[in-house]
């Protein structure tokens, strides 16, 4: 990054350009303060569209139907393995 002051960036504008588009970061300053960034431009990307897959995605009929089973899973499970499932427990990580 090279820090230039207003007045010697009047002086050298075309070289600052020129040093700007080969992909330096050139910050103008005042008084040592500095005021602006110059960095090449880059073209604005078109925006994102969606819809691309619409009528190409379905979904079963039940998709969303409630599924018993799963959620007695989810409830009743412990989160934590008990001891007859071969699991070594180190003394912080006992849950009991």
């Amino acid at each position: 990054m090279k820090v230039i002051n207003i007045q010697a960036a009047k002086t050298h504008l075309s070289r600052i350009v020129e040093e700007a588009a080969a992909g330096e970061e050139i910050v103008l300053a005042k008084a040592g303060k500095p005021l602006v960034r110059i960095v090449p431009f880059s073209p604005v990307r078109a925006a994102r569209k969606g819809g691309q897959l619409k009528g190409k995605i379905t979904e079963a009929p039940d998709a969303w139907a409630p599924d018993d089973a799963l959620t007695a899973a989810m409830i009743q499970t412990s989160i934590y393995p008990t001891r007859d499932e071969g699991t070594t427990f180190l003394a912080a990580e006992d849950p009991q």
